[in-house]
């Protein structure tokens, strides 16, 4: 079985990848404290979920196109809640 880690150079994503799963870990959520707006929470952990199945679906998350409509959706995120 082959791992595959990468690493994003934002909100210190990191992405591991074995055969047709994966796992994702970031700093989206890291500062989470109850009470915090789960809406937010929510979205962040949409974003990550998206994130880690373009990976596993082979998509380029390294590309400097992707990463810049990753970090639009997270500030929209922010703003938004």
């Amino acid at each position: 079985m082959t791992t595959r880690t990468i690493r994003l150079p934002i909100y210190d994503i990191v992405i591991t990848l074995e055969e047709d799963r994966g796992s994702l870990r970031s700093s989206l959520n890291e500062d989470a404290e109850p009470g915090d707006d789960p809406e937010l929470t929510a979205a962040f952990d949409a974003i990550e979920s998206l994130v880690l199945a373009h990976a596993v679906a082979g998509v380029n998350v390294e590309d400097p196109k992707y990463l810049e409509g990753l970090e639009v959706a997270i500030e929209a995120c922010g703003n938004q809640y």
